[in-house]
């Protein structure tokens, strides 16, 4: 049996002076090389890495205004959710925008895209799933051109219902799993937006993360990562609330994983530099 122990890898992506990550980090995501990609609130932009931390460079600054959680297809195209802009960007790794779902700047109406959506992912498909986030609690789902297919979610408790769906991940089984933080669960959909399952043991999910191995790594706002398999069953649970190495300052906010399995962990709203790194042994 697989067993999930780490370390931190202390001192991570500081990058050379006038370099070094400030700011708030929302979400973090890994390319096809492991080159490290990170949200970065003000000024709004993405900083790239490589896996050992040295910075590589910077871009976005001139069309992001907020961008919130991340996802890298398997293609290296780069999915971005803009808070305050309203939209999905979809970047090259180099920063070139290939296309944009939304108004920039504009919300849409009530229930239609968006108002200050969370997270965008696609299906093997090349279908695009959002998750429409703070401004109002649903899920969209597009065609690879940017067409909308469906809609589905409500304010509420029930099955089906958002209390914000922070996040989205797209797991195996062709289910769209969404992170309703504020009702402290993750629901399980298939893809016309059918509701399957919930899982519970969960407080505040702020992201999702499944890897190649299909075990899936959320990051929770009490400062701790959890990590189950694709039934439910929890793996491993670790994190706690204090300021050293290995430690959570802040809600853990954002999780990727790479090749290796190390996990690189964003908190928020703690500023600077609170992405930690923890390398798998």
């Amino acid at each position: 049996m697989a067993t999930y122990q780490y370390r931190v890898v202390e001192g991570w992506g500081r990058g050379p002076e006038g370099k070094e990550m400030g700011g708030v980090v929302p979400d973090v995501a890994v390319d096809s090389q492991d080159r490290v990609y990170v949200t970065l609130r003000e000024p709004a932009s993405i900083l790239v890495y490589d896996s050992e931390g040295r910075f590589l460079g910077a871009w976005g600054d001139d069309v992001l205004s907020n961008p919130h959680n991340i996802w890298i297809d398997p293609a290296d195209r780069i999915y971005c959710a803009d808070v305050d802009d309203h939209t999905v960007r979809i970047f090259s790794t180099d920063g070139e925008v290939l296309q944009t779902l939304g108004m920039p700047g504009q919300t849409g109406s009530p229930g239609e895209p968006f108002n200050r959506p969370t997270k965008a992912m696609a299906a093997p498909s090349g279908e695009i799933f959002v998750s429409d986030g703070y401004g109002q609690h649903r899920v969209h789902r597009f065609s690879a051109k940017g067409e909308r297919i469906l809609s589905w979610g409500e304010e509420g408790t029930g099955p089906g219902q958002f209390a914000l769906p922070h996040d989205l991940c797209i797991d195996p089984r062709d289910r769209v799993l969404v992170s309703d933080r504020e009702n402290h669960r993750i629901q399980l959909f298939d893809f016309d937006g059918n509701f399957l399952e919930k899982w519970t043991d969960i407080q505040s999910p702020n992201n999702i993360h499944i890897d190649p191995d299909h075990i899936v790594y959320i990051a929770e706002a009490p400062q701790r990562v959890s990590i189950f398999d694709l039934d439910g069953a929890l793996l491993a649970r670790w994190g706690e609330e204090g300021s050293n190495p290995g430690q959570f300052i802040d809600p853990a906010h954002g999780i990727c994983v790479d090749s290796r399995g190390d996990i690189y962990v964003t908190e928020v709203p703690h500023q600077p530099n609170r992405l930690q790194k923890f390398a798998r042994i």
